[in-house]
């Protein structure tokens, strides 16, 4: 069963053909939350249902099963991840895109932290679920970015670095603050996230990166 789901690549059975509405969206929601609470193994498509205020009947009418309901939500998670660098070209200033790239994962981290750390557990399981998407979309979409900041570097627009550790090193040190939540929040001793707080956090990792590639950060975000 899960050879089938992980070669289902980036279209979930019953769900991504069916129109996405305000009921599609609402469901996905739904699910990450369960998913994120109990696991694949633990999450029910009844309980789905409940917490999206929706007859069980509905749910299987966007999604035949878990299974493709699960891969759904993984695959809306790393889309809305990465949707501003699908983008992003060789006339484009590399440090003003990095910068925004790397602030708009910070605030994702804040805003939705459940979404990475189903995201996390589901890496740290070795992809069980995931890994089709994995070799048949995010490989070629983390090739063809990388393709793109080597061509910065080809013109003279920063310095050599490898251009596909440094998407990993975005990735995780943004969603750092998602899935080590309790963590940083203890140390800091904040009971939770502020703007303030995300916006200095943003500043640190964006200008730390740029800095590290040889960019000239822009202006940080006043608080």
């Amino acid at each position: 069963m899960q050879g089938e789901i992980a070669t289902a690549g980036a279209s979930p059975e019953g769900g991504a053909q069916r129109p996405r509405d305000k009921h599609y969206s609402t469901i996905l929601q739904a699910a990450q939350e369960e998913f994120a609470d109990h696991g694949f193994k633990g999450a029910r498509m009844q309980a789905i249902a409940d917490r999206a205020g929706l007859p069980k009947a509905n749910v299987h009418y966007y999604f035949r099963n878990k299974n493709s309901l699960y891969l759904a939500v993984l695959d809306n998670i790393l889309n809305s991840w990465n949707d501003f660098f699908n983008d992003v070209s060789v006339k484009d200033d590399p440090a003003v895109t990095l910068d925004t790239f790397i602030r708009q994962k910070v605030r994702m981290s804040f805003e939705d932290p459940t979404a990475s750390r189903l995201f996390a557990n589901e890496i740290i399981q070795g992809a069980p679920y995931l890994s089709g998407y994995l070799q048949d979309v995010m490989k070629p979409w983390v090739a063809e970015r990388a393709e793109i900041i080597q061509s910065w570097i080809d013109a003279g627009k920063m310095p050599d670095t490898d251009p596909v550790l440094l998407i990993f090193m975005i990735w995780a040190t943004t969603q750092h603050y998602a899935d080590f939540q309790a963590q940083v929040q203890s140390i800091v001793a904040k009971p939770e996230y502020d703007e303030p707080q995300m916006n200095h956090i943003a500043d640190f990792v964006s200008t730390t990166i740029l800095r590290g590639c040889g960019l000239q950060p822009p202006s940080p975000i006043s608080e």
